[in-house]
Parts: structure tokens; C-alpha cells; sequence
């Protein structure tokens, strides 16, 4: 192997290589850890060490790094306490996630250095959010994420190259091409000579390394790093590099030539440079058993650091509070004009300042414009929603009032675009994501569900993003622009989930969405946005997520929806002058309104849950077993549910109406009256 120094000094030479025994040292220590049961699981990195801290010495410590789990490279080179690693590695509560968290799965800020989740792809587009506020801030600064060859199969690699690429940031990705994916040779993997290659599809550099020589891959990561910033463009590295030891230590290494075991270990990446360094004078072999022996000790020191540590468990109590990132007094709440949060019925005039009959979709429109007024560092992305305004024309204008720069067009890659917003926000960016139409959230699901969700849990990093889904049906628009898919997202703690159903409440609730720290999915009904009108107050104000609207009183029978559920509601309640209904909009369907449901059935006794959404596994269902467990001495009747068929939403007009919950509302209030 030939290492080139260039121009680095002995000194430099010798801290380069103390950087790369201490993960080498580390891992050994770990593994026999592991075979004392100290630690329950381990992925080594043994033979790729040379990667991980050869980039992380390019970049600057400010610059973002998105590691995998064998990255350890990382997170020694980045100077983190190894006691709180060691801590972080025991799943101790004084670890980074507190032991909510394995290995490599957790973050710091203070490192710049957001942690994997399992699916390995969706890191790649947060490098993309990173890099694009170090652009939107005008700093000189690059992301890096790492890959492994197994994920470049992935989609998030084809969009997080994309988005990269088509956007002009600064990223580097890198992929550690180790030959395997756990079992699975890179020749099951894809077909292209080098995946490096891939780069020119994408309209970026790409070069293929040694990525066993750390010093060919900190002058390449140092030369990449400057083109980054220099041309604002992004690049691939690909650095080859074989893993020694199993995918995780249970697995084993039958799968592998004893063969490539032999040609690697010929090329280890810690022997090989220290080898150079005895031969060329820098080192001696007492140096290098001195440099050794201080790491040794270091370890077994912060080791003992670690075991002082306390094995307390976290409450229930604590467990539930950490899901949340905590939310800031909400000013808007408290603007003038703004609505009571328990105001009824929906045409209402709002108490105090100016307000004007608007429909639905200028609710929303005019709460995405007044937050982007308040809020500098707000990013809209979505697909056509810059000069065309959007699929509902709902940020129509906006790209002329705030530049493109904050109302960005985006590439059809829904998963990458919720990467980048996640990464917009470890910059303490706030981003809103306009889905096209609900239906097509399946496509960035992982993204929401595991990392949006999930990263103020792991390791205390609020997912300042709000979700905008225009759902529901009504319109003829069939199964894959109908859906109503709230009911997917009520059961991932760490979500909010708001359904408004007036203009108001649409403006309201946004900014107050735009406000909150934590991840909001914003659902509007598109049958709504141009058939429902009200009071709509001029002012910026809120109103609180986790709120219910008593929308009409009532003593013989409550109805509980949302959406489009409460006009229907009111459309009986219309033509049915002598059935007395208690009406309650939930609004927010995460949390829901506990204190507001309980009030509805203590003043009527019967309840029916009404939602657009297909019948089973529903919003209602939730609603009526927790009524039933919580409520069931105010009941004179069982509740019932009155949902949409459980059939996929039709084409033609007249199964749409078949299928649509409104067409049996009647029906179960009678059934429900005649207890």
C-alpha cells in the first residue's frame, strides 16, 4: 500500500494515526464485552476504520455527519466522552439516548453528528436538509452521510442523490463498498463496474478510492470538501474497503472466501499505516507500543468512568414525557382576533379585530403567509408549489413574496424532501412538506414514522415539520387521490395529527402546527377548500393543537367527528330540527381532546363517532374504546360507528356516495335514538 504525506509533518502523521487505533482498540475492547455479556450487540468495523476517520478529519467540526453503525471512526475523531459512549453502548440511562437506543442510533448536536436510523437509506436526504440551511445561511460549510453498498439499492440513495444534485448543496456521500450486504456479495447487488459510475447520472463527480489508506482518504475528502463549497455541488465517493468481521458479531463469516480474508488482511488499514510509519521514521516500534498503551489505559479508565454510572430506570412518567420535544408559549394564541377554542358554530364571528366571510382554502393560504412573515427561517417545499401555486393553487403568490429560495419546487421524491425537512430542522430551520395529495405520504412513510416521529425520543432532537395532506374524497378523484389516511399516523407516538374543518379553525390550527416544535401532520379535506366558507379573523393567532370544538349543544345524542364529518353533522342537524345534537369537533386527532369527549357523553349519554374514513381500525374505534374503558357509567346505549365501507374509495360518482360514511349517518342515528 502507498501512502502519499504530502506536505503533512510528523507530528500530523502520528495524530492521524492515534485516531485511527483508538476505534481499532475500542472495538476490541467491546468485543470482549460482548462475549462477557456486558453489552448485548455489536457491528464492528474492524477494516474500515480508515473511512470514518478519514472523512471526519476533512470536514470541520461544525460540518454535519451522518454516520452507520460502524462508523465508531466518527465518533472517537469527533472527541465524544468515550464513558458516555461506553454508557450509550450498555444502554445505561446516562448514554446518549438513556437507554432508549442501541449502538449507533442516537445523535448530538454538540458533535454535529445525527445518528442512523435501521433503514440506513433516509440518512442521506438529512445530509441533503443540513447542507441546504448552510446554503439558505450562507455559510461555507459541507454535510456528509455515509452508505453502505447494500444501500445504495435502496430508493433513498437514487433520492437523496437527486434532490442533492438538482438542488446544488454541498453534500458528500460516501459509500463504504465492503463487499457485502450482511450475506449478500455486491455482485447480487447491482450490475455497474464501480458504484461510483452512478454518479453521472445524477450531473455529479464521483471517484472510486482506496478506502483502506487513510491518507488517500483524508486528502480526497479534504480535496472533495473544498469542490463542494467552491462549485456548490454535491459528490460521491465510493471507498473500498472489506469488513473482517461478521454484519453483527451473531452472524458469523461462513458466507466469505476464507480467500478475501487473507488478500484484506494483507491491506488492514491500521497495520498497513503503521507500518509505513515505523518504515519511514516517524514512529519506532517503542512509540508505537507508547501510543498503545496510553489508549489502553484511556479506555480502561473511562470504563471504570462508565460502570460509576446509575442503573436507574426511567419512569412511565419520564418515558411519556420525552416523546414530545416541549413546546414554547404559543404568542399567537394570544393575538388579537383570535378565536375562543371553544367557540360554536362555525360562522361565528371571531371576538374581537377584523375578520371577513373566506373560504376554507384561504384559511390555510393565509397561514402559511402570515408564518412565513413571522417565522425567517420557515422553508415550504412540495411539488409544483413555487410559480404554479400548487395542485390546489394554496401557495399561489408565495414564491413572489419570499423567493424561490423558500418556496421550493421539489423532484418527485416525497422520502428525500422529509429527510431534507428533518435535517432543515438539526439547523433550527422550520419546514413545512405539501404532499400532493395525502394519498402519496406512502411514499416518505419511513421517514415520518421512524425518524420524524421517533428523533426527539432517541435522543432529545425536536422534528420541527409540518406534514400539509390534502385528503378525503367526494370529488370522483378514486383510490389513489381519495383516501383518507389519518388513522395510519394516530397510532406512532411522537406524531400530531390535526384535521380542521372550517377556515378559522384551518388558520388557526396551522400556525399553531407551524409553531410547535414536534412533527404535525396537517389534514385538509379537498372537498372543503372552495365549498366551505366562515369568519375568518385578519390577525395571526392560533389555536392550541389538542383542543375539541363543542360546535353545537345538544341532550339527546352526541356526534364526535372531524373534517368533512362535521358538515354532515350540521346538514342533518338542519333537516332533523327535533333530534337534539351535541356536535364535537375534535380537530386534533393526536392527542385527542379526553377532557372535551367525556363533557359530550356526560351531556347526552348516546354516542356516535363519525369519521370519512373506512370503518375498521379507525379514528372512531380509538374514540369509542376509550369512551367504553373511560365513560361507560354516562352511557345509556352503546357507542357506535358510523364509517365509510371498508372497500378502496371508488371512481364513479355514485359508489363514491355508497361509499362515503354520510350515506348511512341517518341510519345509525336512528338505530342509536332507539335505545
Amino acid at each position: 500500500m502507498h501512502f502519499d504525506r504530502k506536505d503533512l509533518s510528523d507530528e500530523a502523521l502520528v495524530g492521524i494515526y492515534r485516531a485511527l487505533v483508538l476505534p481499532r482498540m475500542i472495538e476490541e475492547k467491546m468485543l470482549i464485552l460482548l462475549r462477557q455479556g456486558k453489552i448485548s450487540k455489536w457491528f464492528s468495523g474492524i477494516g474500515q476504520e480508515a473511512i470514518a476517520v478519514g472523512a471526519t478529519l476533512a470536514l470541520n467540526a461544525d460540518e454535519w455527519i451522518m454516520p452507520l453503525h460502524r462508523n465508531l471512526g466518527v465518533f472517537t475523531t469527533r472527541q465524544m466522552p468515550l464513558s458516555k459512549l461506553f454508557r450509550q453502548w450498555e444502554g445505561q440511562p446516562d448514554g446518549y439516548s438513556q437507554g432508549r437506543e442501541r449502538s449507533f442510533h442516537f445523535g448530538s448536536r454538540a458533535h454535529h453528528i445525527c445518528g442512523m436510523i435501521s433503514h440506513l437509506g433516509p440518512q442521506m436526504a438529512v445530509a441533503d436538509g443540513t447542507a441546504l440551511a448552510h446554503v439558505l445561511s450562507g455559510e461555507g460549510k459541507v454535510s456528509l452521510a455515509f452508505c453502505g453498498d447494500g444501500g445504495t439499492s435502496e430508493g433513498d440513495f437514487h433520492e437523496a442523490l437527486n434532490v442533492a444534485a438538482v438542488w446544488d448543496l454541498p453534500v458528500i456521500f460516501v459509500v463504504e463498498n465492503n463487499g457485502y450486504g450482511l450475506s449478500t456479495p455486491v455482485q447480487e447487488q447491482y450490475r455497474c463496474a464501480r458504484l461510483a459510475d452512478r454518479a453521472l447520472g445524477y450531473g455529479m463527480e464521483g471517484v472510486t478510492i482506496d478506502g483502506n489508506n487513510i491518507l488517500t482518504v483524508l486528502d480526497t475528502l479534504r480535496g472533495v470538501r473544498d469542490y463542494c463549497i467552491r462549485e456548490k455541488k454535491p459528490y460521491l465517493v465510493e471507498c473500498m474497503t472489506f469488513r473482517m468481521r461478521g454484519h453483527e458479531e451473531a452472524s458469523g463469516t461462513r458466507y466469505v472466501p476464507p480467500a478475501l480474508f487473507e488478500e484484506w488482511a494483507a491491506k488492514d488499514p491500521v497495520g498497513s499505516f503503521e507500518q509505513y510509519l515505523v518504515s519511514s521514521g516517524v514512529l519506532d516500534g517503542a512509540a508505537v507500543e507508547r501510543i498503545r498503551g496510553e489508549i489502553r489505559g484511556y479506555i480502561e479508565d473511562e470504563l471504570r468512568v462508565a460502570g460509576s454510572g446509575e442503573g436507574r430506570v426511567a419512569s412511565a412518567g419520564e418515558e411519556l414525557a420525552d416523546v414530545y420535544a416541549p413546546a414554547a408559549p404559543d404568542l399567537a394564541a394570544d393575538a388579537p382576533g383570535a378565536p375562543s377554542s371553544h367557540v360554536a358554530p362555525p360562522t361565528q364571528a371571531a371576538p374581537g379585530g377584523a375578520s371577513r366571510q373566506k373560504r376554507f382554502i384561504d384559511g390555510i393560504s393565509e397561514g402559511l403567509r402570515q408564518s412565513m412573515e413571522v417565522h425567517p427561517r420557515l422553508v415550504l417545499m412540495g411539488q409544483d408549489i413555487a410559480e404554479y401555486g400548487g395542485a390546489f393553487k394554496i401557495t399561489e403568490g408565495l414564491v413572489g413574496a419570499f423567493g424561490r429560495a423558500r418556496v421550493r419546487n421539489t423532484p418527485l421524491c416525497e422520502s428525500a424532501i422529509l429527510g431534507a425537512a428533518l435535517g432543515l430542522s438539526l439547523e433550527g430551520f422550520k419546514s413545512m412538506v405539501e404532499m400532493q395529495f395525502a394519498d402519496f405520504v406512502t411514499c416518505g412513510f419511513n421517514q415520518i414514522v421512524n425518524n420524524l416521529a421517533k428523533i426527539h425520543y432517541r435522543w432529545g432532537q425536536p422534528a420541527d415539520v409540518v406534514v400539509r395532506l390534502p385528503t378525503g374524497g367526494g370529488v370522483g378523484a378514486g383510490p389513489f387521490h381519495s383516501q383518507s389516511t389519518e388513522a395510519w399516523f394516530t397510532h406512532v407516538p411522537g406524531l400530531k395529527v390535526v384535521f380542521p374543518s372550517t377556515p378559522a379553525d384551518a388558520k388557526g390550527l396551522l400556525i399553531a402546527a407551524i409553531n410547535d416544535p414536534n412533527p404535525v401532520l396537517f389534514f385538509e379535506h379537498k372537498a372543503l377548500y372552495r365549498s366551505v366558507s366562515g369568519e375568518l379573523p385578519e390577525a395571526y393567532f392560533s389555536i392550541p393543537i389538542g383542543q375539541a370544538r363543542q360546535v353545537a349543544a345538544g341532550s339527546d345524542l352526541s356526534i364526535i367527528t372531524y373534517g368533512a364529518g362535521v358538515h354532515w353533522a350540521l346538514d342533518y342537524i338542519q333537516a332533523h330540527p327535533g333530534v337534539s345534537i351535541d356536535l364535537l369537533d375534535l380537530r386534533t386527532l393526536l392527542p385527542l381532546d379526553h377532557d372535551a369527549i367525556r363533557a359530550s357523553v356526560s351531556r347526552t349519554g348516546k354516542v356516535l363517532v363519525l369519521h370519512e374514513a373506512t370503518l375498521t381500525g379507525g379514528v372512531g374505534a380509538e374514540v369509542a374504546a376509550w369512551i367504553a374503558e373511560h365513560c361507560f357509567s354516562l352511557l345509556d346505549a352503546p357507542v357506535m360507528r358510523c364509517g365509510s365501507l371498508d372497500t378502496p374509495v371508488p371512481f364513479r360518482i355514485g359508489l363514491e356516495q355508497q361509499f362515503l360514511a354520510k350515506a348511512r349517518l341517518e341510519e345509525c342515528v336512528a338505530q342509536l335514538m332507539s335505545y
